[in-house]
């Protein structure tokens, strides 16, 4: 890489260390700069993920008033995350690069449909509760919800990109708690997902160290940046922006 090009990696990384910890969508700016400064597809994800860890790790250090108010749900999101991004990478590493290349955008598009329209079905279903009897609060994760979170996590170790919107979208629907409190479970939910498959990959992967360390240096920098202003998005803009953000990466891949 050229001087311009290892400028360009760590200007990414501090972009998407923003995105970890806001919208969740880091790999719409990291990946596609690494495959553009001349790595190979696998090389470049394997890559991406190793320096992308330290975007979650200061992003969920950012969150820790977050994560500390419901333990029982964060450590949910810990052991789910971290056993399905065990499976997803061995998958990434068994399956051809191309598998669901045709599927993931729009399962993406998908998953932005269910973000912007969680709080009009959450209505919609307390509605249907009977009257007079609010329904109760969900602050433990219920075995389905707990199941689409380890379905997240397997997502996550196998490619990655938009993990962070399904996250928001399963932890929206299956819990109530507010958007600042899942926004810090979803960047911790990342990390798992970062963590696992990055130790599998250093053993068993092809990884370009110098595109993976310049990553790492931006994204711990705008991970941190990006936990400061996400617990401050007020709920309805922070749903706007995942949304975008999601439709913007599937739209991104499709094309």
């Amino acid at each position: 890489m050229t001087g311009l090009e290892q400028l360009a990696v760590l200007a990414a990384g501090l972009v998407a260390g923003v995105l970890t910890s806001t919208v969740g969508v880091a790999s719409l700016v990291s990946f596609p700069v690494l495959v553009a400064v001349g790595l190979p597809p696998v090389v470049a994800n394997v890559s991406n993920t190793l320096g992308m860890t330290p975007a979650g790790i200061s992003g969920s250090f950012g969150y820790r008033r977050e994560l500390r108010e419901h333990p029982g749900v964060t450590a949910t999101v810990i052991a789910t995350c971290t056993v399905g991004s065990v499976l997803g990478a061995v998958l990434l590493l068994g399956l051809p690069s191309g598998v669901f290349e045709s599927v993931v955008p729009w399962l993406i598009l998908f998953t932005c449909l269910l973000v912007g329209a969680q709080p009009s079905i959450s209505k919609a279903l307390r509605r249907r509760h009977p009257a007079g009897q609010p329904p109760p609060e969900r602050t433990r994760m219920s075995p389905v919800t707990t199941a689409f979170s380890t379905l997240v996590g397997v997502y996550g170790g196998y490619f990655g990109a938009g993990s962070g919107v399904m996250m928001v979208a399963v932890l929206g629907f299956g819990l109530d708690l507010e958007l600042r409190i899942v926004n810090g479970l979803k960047t911790l939910a990342i990390l798992c997902g970062n963590v696992m498959a990055a130790v599998i990959f250093v053993f068993v992967a092809e990884v370009d160290w110098r595109a993976a360390g310049l990553l790492a240096a931006g994204s711990v920098v705008g991970g941190y940046v990006g936990a400061r202003a996400g617990r401050r998005l007020p709920p309805t803009l922070f749903r706007v922006l995942v949304v975008v953000a999601g439709v913007t990466a599937a739209v991104t891949m499709l094309v």
